[in-house]
């Protein structure tokens, strides 16, 4: 599994129209993206902290494919209201499921 995890400040004065406008690009742009496992808008506990966007993929490679897809200009086109974000990518080491 590859996962992809952006952190996103958003000042907290629009948390509310961020997390709904985040949610929507998200229901319209991900169902059917080959090799998308899950993909998870996290919610900071403290004030301050940054929202995760949380994606899990096949493989590298199918994240990269989204990367060039029209679903991915289309998720990432107006801005849904964070100031910026700071990407990281990770490997599955190991996994345990209920």
């Amino acid at each position: 599994m590859y996962t992809v995890m952006n952190r996103i400040p958003v000042p907290a004065a629009g948390a509310v129209a961020f997390e709904e406008r985040f949610a929507a690009s998200m229901r319209e742009t991900l169902p059917g993206v080959p090799g998308l496992v899950t993909a998870r808008l996290l919610r900071p506990q403290h004030a301050g902290g940054a929202y995760a966007a949380v994606m899990d993929f096949t493989s590298r490679d199918a994240f990269m494919a989204w990367m060039g897809s029209p679903a991915f200009r289309a998720a990432h086109g107006p801005s849904t209201g964070g100031t910026g974000g700071d990407v990281e990518t990770f490997e599955t080491v190991a996994s345990v499921g209920a």
